[in-house]
């Protein structure tokens, strides 16, 4: 008997009947005693004084019955925000051609349609006194002087490997300024598609970069915001270039 019945108390349904039964038994046996105490107080009739147990378990069965709370709403996920549009420059609507050269280990890139002219590096460069690092002097031309940058020093400031200046042999003039970038080595050039750049849709940092060739891995330079920022800078540092 004993086993039977921890079997049926194993059974939910089982188990709400019997803590049910045993609620309505505690409940009955403490009306029958009040009732015993009132009759031996005043006698009454039985119908009278004995409970209901069908409405005590009706008021059991509601105390313990769960209360349904309504599932809440998802809500509604937000939308993505759009990406911000690709900042591409003005001559980068159509197919254009690239050159690469490179810096201490880095490799950039520039389109033709902005590069000026490629010089060697035979002469010396004329520095400037109080100039800063990344700025390395005049080279002097039979048509105009060039003002040369040291490019690794503007660019990687601060990660620059020691010497890299040892292995400039070129300067590369950006567009029809009186700027030119040094350089390591100029490679092929090659013709690029907009879809061939992973253009950037920020400017904050590295204004001078405009993008990412995707096949060749290397940094797409903003010639004409280059040129700027040089100029900018030239002002800033009062530097007597002439």
């Amino acid at each position: 008997m004993a086993d039977e019945k921890l079997t049926q108390l194993a059974n939910p349904t089982n188990a709400i009947a019997s803590y049910l039964d045993e609620l309505l038994h505690t409940a009955t046996g403490t009306a029958l005693s009040e009732d015993i105490r009132e009759r031996e107080a005043e006698p009454v009739p039985l119908a009278e004084a004995q409970p209901q147990p069908a409405v005590i378990q009706e008021v059991v069965v509601s105390a313990l019955k769960p209360t349904i709370q309504p599932e809440p709403e998802p809500e509604p996920e937000p939308e993505p925000e759009p990406e911000p549009p690709a900042l591409q420059p003005d001559w980068s609507g159509q197919p254009f051609e690239c050159l690469i050269f490179t810096v201490a280990g880095l490799q950039l890139a520039v389109p033709l349609v902005l590069l000026g002219a490629i010089h060697r590096i035979e002469d010396d460069i004329r520095p400037v006194p109080g100039s800063p690092r990344w700025y390395m002097g005049i080279r002097a031309g039979t048509q105009q002087n060039l003002r040369v940058v040291d490019t690794a020093e503007w660019i990687m400031a601060g990660r620059v490997p020691p010497n890299a200046r040892d292995n400039y042999k070129f300067v590369i003039r950006l567009d029809n300024s009186e700027w030119g970038l040094a350089c390591d080595d100029v490679a092929q050039s090659f013709t690029l598609s907009p879809a061939d750049v992973r253009w950037r849709t920020a400017r904050s940092k590295r204004p001078w970069l405009a993008g990412t060739v995707i096949e060749q891995m290397c940094a797409l330079v903003d010639v004409r915001t280059m040129a700027d920022l040089l100029v900018r800078a030239e002002q800033e540092h009062h530097l007597d270039l002439s």
